[in-house]
């Protein structure tokens, strides 16, 4: 379950892929970079494309297949192309080497970086569909549950730990970073995406803060499952664990839509005084059980020893 919301709520920040532009000074990768071929087939051109002759009558191709590794070897500007002026020639290996149009081998083929192949599978629209299904069906079933049997819920009846609180935060937070960076500094995603990495150091700003907020994410998840944890008894960790990645797809779905008509940022702090208001007020411990010490709302008997503090 741990890694699931792991990996879960880091890929919700990053689920779009960006178009890259096919402007030569403009492009994001170059001779020498590699690719993973990720539709299920592309069919190459033995040929080079010729100024005079784009596409001859008669020219030899053939076919590399899903996860076949391609390397660029050459990049070539052909004007009298209407379809797309540039060409690029692709090898899989010594031997197997062709030539394609830079928008089909765009449309066709996957950074070779795990980084950069995470943010192509989620933004696949099936796949951002079935997330979103299963978020429908999973707040359905969790309002089902509510109706019959109560369990602790974030910022509802939440546990008394500030983990989950501060996730959904960051969680929003590093959405209206990634949102701006989409609208105002979409090259900024681009260039992310051909040449990803984790580390924040040298990174231009936005950039860098993006990096922060996604190893906080990856901090206070670990931090709010152990919580869950020892709060809860098994089958309530599960039900908490559910409800809590529901809410970050909602949460996701919610700023990344208002940040783009520019009511993320006001909603955000909104949200940030709700929550920790929340929080403060009703779910934060005021008390621990003197015999093991958990952390209780009220006097009374402690949930996790039976204890009874007056």
């Amino acid at each position: 379950m741990n890694r699931l919301v792991l990996i879960l709520s880091t890929f919700l920040l990053v689920a779009c892929k960006p178009t890259p532009s096919t402007q030569p000074e403009e492009r994001q990768w170059d001779i020498d970079y590699n690719f993973v071929l990720s539709a299920d087939s592309l069919v190459l051109q033995e040929d080079r494309p010729m100024h005079l002759l784009i596409v001859p009558e008669q020219t030899d191709s053939f076919v590399v297949y899903k996860d076949d590794p391609l390397v660029v070897a050459q990049i070539e500007i052909i004007p009298e192309d209407s379809i797309d002026s540039v060409w690029v020639k692709v090898a899989r290996d010594q031997m197997t080497q062709g030539w394609i149009h830079e928008s089909e081998l765009l449309d066709s083929v996957v950074p070779d970086d795990p980084i950069s192949q995470g943010i192509h599978l989620f933004s696949d629209r099936h796949v951002v569909a079935t997330i979103a299904l299963f978020v429908i069906a999973l707040a359905a079933w969790l309002f089902r549950r509510m109706k019959s049997r109560r369990f602790h819920i974030v910022h509802i009846d939440d546990i008394a730990s500030p983990y989950p609180m501060l996730l959904c935060l960051a969680f929003a937070a590093a959405t209206v970073l990634y949102t701006t960076i989409q609208i105002f500094v979409p090259q900024l995603w681009a260039n992310f995406y051909y040449h990803p990495t984790l580390n924040p150091f040298g990174q231009p700003t936005m950039l860098a803060l993006f990096l922060v907020l996604a190893w906080i994410i990856v901090i206070l998840t670990i931090a709010a499952m152990d919580d869950i944890r020892r709060s809860l008894n098994a089958a309530e960790s599960i039900l908490y664990a559910l409800s809590l990645l529901a809410i970050l797809a909602v949460i996701y779905l919610f700023f990344s839509l208002t940040t783009q008509y520019f009511l993320g940022y006001f909603l955000w702090m909104a949200y940030a005084v709700l929550a920790l208001w929340q929080y403060l007020r009703r779910h934060r411990p005021h008390y621990r059980c003197g015999q093991c010490g958990a952390p209780l709302h009220d006097q009374g008997i402690c949930p996790k020893c039976g204890t009874i503090n007056r």
